[in-house]
């Protein structure tokens, strides 16, 4: 992808979240972190409460970009506060996603450290954005589809869950117990 490519299209996926949330995102930057491998044209985008949520949203713009394969992916993350820390948390995740090995659609992250102040979630799970629906999921770029998934924070007890009994099975789990995405304090859902 040439670089006015590559800027087409973080201005357009911008776009496609703007008008999936309906307010303006604001850009950010990791001022420190795991940078070197990502785009140029990577950044992460903010949005406050809106209407289509009452908390925030933190994109990945970019993070898939000169990808020739199929892992064709941007995430996402909800959090309860504005909160530079999931800033982070999508950089790292874009970063890891420049390796040999990228990340995709039902695959786990190590977080390294709590998901916010103290939570037990220091995990992540790529999930279908099912409270957003294929609205949100699906950007097209230059006869590619691009997918937009959430990145829910999990324990490390629910990781192993998922590769013992696989993506499936951590999400009926997820709606069987009604799952807190947004609470930091919530419990691990494994019992025992």
């Amino acid at each position: 992808m040439t670089e006015p490519q590559s800027a087409a299209y973080t201005n357009q996926l911008q776009k496609h979240y703007e008008n999936h949330f309906g307010i303006s995102g604001k850009q950010l930057v990791l001022e420190n972190g795991p940078k070197e491998k990502l785009h140029p044209d990577f950044y992460v985008l903010e949005f406050g409460p809106n209407e289509q949520h009452n908390f925030w949203v933190y994109c990945s713009l970019g993070m898939s970009l000169e990808r020739e394969d199929d892992n064709l992916i941007e995430i996402f993350v909800y959090s309860p506060r504005q909160d530079a820390a999931q800033v982070e948390l999508i950089t790292v995740c874009a970063s890891y996603h420049r390796n040999r090995m990228p990340l995709n659609l039902n695959h786990t992250v190590n977080i390294g450290r709590p998901w916010l102040d103290n939570s037990k979630c220091d995990h992540a799970f790529i999930s279908l954005p099912y409270l957003d629906g294929e609205a949100l999921q699906i950007f097209n770029f230059n006869d590619k589809t691009y997918y937009c998934n959430w990145l829910i924070p999990i324990t490390e007890k629910e990781r192993d869950y998922k590769s013992e009994n696989g993506s499936d099975a951590l999400e009926q789990l997820f709606e069987d117990e009604q799952i807190d995405y947004l609470n930091p304090d919530r419990e691990c859902l494994i019992k025992g």
